[in-house]
């Protein structure tokens, strides 16, 4: 079980085994089992500090700045040490190298099943632990095109006190999964839940970006192209605009929500545009990517998981574009497929009193001005009002999931969804940037 077999994913090739050891089939089977299963896995582990080893002076050898990645269960070194990173670059990482073709770890197309393992090396906190596993989920979706139907997250394999952890991705067939929800006395496995479970939705067909390799952090060009400049306009207005809401929509969620839309927002705008410095405006795709990945590091919770949804989701549809400039039917198809990313993942649908209800007005309004014939400031313009008129329609919707699902109709009615108010506040001041511009030319 050496190399990518090794480390947590030996849990899962155990827990298969064990399972069809129970179930009384002969030794042979079993060991066909197990061997199918190690097959069918692959881990990558990253640690801030290697463990203490009993009798010896503890050596760090990384720093107190410096992290490893792929070291082994024994503090072995790695393949390589390097500058710490956030956890979401470091879920990435680790992502990449176990199933990127180059790497072979695990060979997998785009639209299988998936069991994922996020597993504590000794000196790694639960709620850390459970941080980089909602990281990892949409990345596998969204990224890699896979549906994730089993999450295991907690300390299966350690290494005495080592700091970090490690991810480990297992193809999930019928079998498999039968296995691995079989009853077991083992004190810490995670306890199974009896009754069907609901499959893991499989993944909107997002096309394959270009290059699954590590890059390098992007850098705003010297010099702006028209469209560069344009995008600058644009989210430096759309940020803008959510950070001058950030008390009305505090306040509004106080009513139906947790009540920090505000400075969620807020957090999120005010890291996209300090983050603006280093984003490739003249590209657009790569740009819209890179403002997912802000999001997703800046504002935490529900709303930056969907956000970075969004925004990956027509990131990768703008690169299906054979040209550098992107037409407005193209910002369209974008705007659709993240709005199809989010309903997927997240089931939600028009009249569930969240963000769509604003973007998919929107949406509908801008293909059909564009088709009529209006030039894209004008559509944009349009659809913009149309997006305001669905947040303000959240009035009258009661919520079908979430906290508001418990607050009473009459406070619903009194408040638009904050989420959608926002989504459709910095939609509407993007389209008035572009309107402006074109205007005064």
């Amino acid at each position: 079980m050496a190399g990518r077999r090794g480390l947590a994913g030996t849990v899962l090739v155990h827990k298969v085994a064990g399972a069809a050891a129970d179930a009384g089939l002969s030794l042979a089977d079993v060991a066909a089992e197990a061997r199918y299963a190690s097959e069918n896995v692959g881990t990558m582990g990253v640690a801030l500090k290697a463990c203490t080893l009993p009798g010896r002076i503890f050596t760090d050898r990384f720093g107190p700045t410096k992290m490893e990645v792929g070291l082994g269960i024994h503090g072995e070194p790695g393949a390589h040490v390097t500058d710490i990173q956030p956890v979401e670059a470091v879920v990435s990482q680790l992502l990449n190298q176990i199933l990127s073709k180059e790497t072979n770890y695990l060979p997998i197309s785009r639209g299988e099943r998936v069991v994922l393992m996020v597993n504590g090396l000794g000196g790694t906190p639960l709620m850390e632990l459970m941080i980089a596993a909602g990281k990892a989920v949409p990345q596998l979706m969204v990224e890699h095109g896979l549906a994730v139907d089993r999450v295991y997250t907690g300390s299966f394999m350690t290494s005495l006190d080592m700091e970090g952890l490690s991810i480990s991705i297992m193809r999930a067939d019928r079998s498999i999964l039968q296995r691995l929800d079989a009853e077991t006395k083992a004190p810490y496995w995670p306890v199974g839940v009896s009754g069907n479970r609901l499959p893991a939705k499989i993944p909107v067909p997002i096309p394959r970006p270009r290059s699954a390799k590590i890059v390098e952090p992007q850098s705003q060009p010297l010099k702006l192209t028209e469209q560069g400049q344009l995008l600058e306009l644009v989210i430096v207005a759309a940020a803008t605009a959510l950070i001058h809401l950030k008390d009305t929509l505090n306040e509004w969620d106080s009513k139906v929500g947790d009540g920090d839309c505000g400075s969620t927002m807020y957090k999120g705008a005010k890291a996209v545009l300090e983050d603006m410095k280093n984003y490739p405006l003249n590209d657009a795709a790569e740009t819209v990517g890179e403002i997912g990945s802000t999001i997703g590091k800046s504002m935490g919770g529900t709303s930056g998981i969907i956000y970075s949804i969004l925004c990956k989701a027509a990131c990768a549809q703008l690169k299906t574009s054979s040209h550098s400039v992107i037409t407005s039917k193209q910002w369209a198809k974008a705007l659709a497929s993240a709005i199809d990313a989010v309903s997927k993942y997240g089931g939600a649908k028009v009249g569930y009193r969240t963000l769509l209800d604003a973007l998919i007005p929107a949406l509908s309004s801008l293909e059909e001005r564009l088709s009529s014939g209006d030039d894209p400031a004008t559509a944009f313009l349009t659809s913009s009002q149309a997006a305001l008129d669905g947040a303000e329609s959240t009035k009258k919707m009661r919520a079908k999931a979430g906290r508001t699902l418990y607050v009473p109709r009459e406070i619903q009615s009194s408040v638009p969804d904050p989420g959608a108010y926002a989504t459709a506040s910095w939609y509407r001041a993007a389209a008035l940037a572009v309107n402006d511009k074109y205007k005064n030319k």
